[in-house]
């Protein structure tokens, strides 16, 4: 399923592509784009999800440099039966996380210093485990495809202002006008699209993962309340990522509405407290331990990303 759907998101990608390079230049536009958007889905396949954690400045960390973050993250990962992903930090203090790669060999999970100094370690773990239920539905190809092809078209759309004059465009400026504002907002549909059911069905799958549905459920309420007082500049600058995040990092996004990337918060809470009823009434296999996960250090050590805390009073899931 999870193939067929990326196979119908590059075919409509790719034929928006084409449409906008009609309206800018004609049936040589066209061919054009055609060409650039074949280029862009094997380039994306194999380099999209180098290309978004460059966007955000993310930095790969390991068992040394990040026993604590590290660890949670491998044990979810066996609790999950999934490979051990390659584990990034952000140094942005908004609180956040995301999932990319092109299958589960080649996963990689990236969260924010904020995210791990603001929520606690069974939160964390929550967090993780909904990257990992996306790592383990095969979601992080079509998101992270959908974040390259989405931001590309809204540059051709903003690129089509410069050939405003140009005598190949068969629609004048009624089509200049089309490209320049319609593409943006398929864009924005089509990662609503691929995102708002995705980020229900991780929930859940990371729930099950750890097996604390309150953990994610207290981890989504944090970050939302957080998310939108604090500025992430790499997200500002690069929208077309927005979907990727478990909490929308853009500023002013917080409601559910057409054209939201991400569901209501508070629906994914309350779909969450079911499960948590659910898992209580039937019993459900064990869940994630509350201990510490291999490789915890003191708070005396240095933060989980390898920080030196000094004297300074740690907070979070660390101290």
């Amino acid at each position: 399923m999870n193939v067929v759907r990326t196979a119908m998101l590059l075919a409509f990608m790719t034929a928006l592509f084409m449409a906008i390079g009609f309206l800018i230049g004609g049936t040589g536009g066209m061919l054009i784009a055609l060409a650039i958007a074949a280029a862009m889905n094997l380039f994306s396949y194999w380099n999209a999800d180098k290309m978004v954690l460059r966007m955000h400045h993310a930095v790969e960390v390991d068992e040394r440099s990040a026993p604590e973050f590290y660890g949670i993250v491998r044990q979810l990962a066996e609790r999950a039966d999934l490979p051990m992903p390659k584990v990034y930090l952000i140094k942005n203090d908004q609180p956040n996380a995301f999932a990319t790669g092109r299958n589960p060999e080649n996963a990689a999970v990236a969260a924010t210093a904020g995210l791990l100094h603001r929520l606690s370690h069974e939160e964390v773990a929550g967090v993780m485990a909904h990257e990992l239920a996306h790592v383990k539905h095969r979601d992080t190809l079509t998101m992270t495809i959908t974040a390259t092809l989405a931001g590309a078209i809204s540059m051709l759309g903003n690129f089509a202002f410069f050939f405003r004059g140009a005598r190949n465009n068969p629609l004048g400026i009624i089509g200049l006008l089309a490209a320049m504002i319609l593409a943006p907002l398929a864009a924005a549909v089509v990662q609503m699209a691929v995102s708002r059911t995705r980020e229900y069905s991780a929930d859940r799958g990371g729930a099950e993962i750890c097996g604390h549905p309150m953990w994610l459920a207290s981890a989504l309420g944090k970050i939302a309340g957080s998310a939108p007082r604090i500025v992430n500049e790499d997200a500002e600058r690069n929208p077309a990522t927005a979907h990727m995040f478990i909490i929308n990092p853009l500023s002013g996004q917080r409601m559910d509405g057409l054209f939201s990337t991400h569901p209501a918060t508070e629906n994914r809470i309350a779909a969450l407290r079911k499960m948590e009823a659910e898992f209580r009434g039937q019993g459900d296999g064990p869940a994630m331990p509350r201990s510490d996960p291999p490789g915890r250090q003191s708070a005396t050590h240095g933060g989980p990303w390898g920080r030196n805390g000094g004297n300074r009073e740690i907070k979070g899931p660390w101290s």
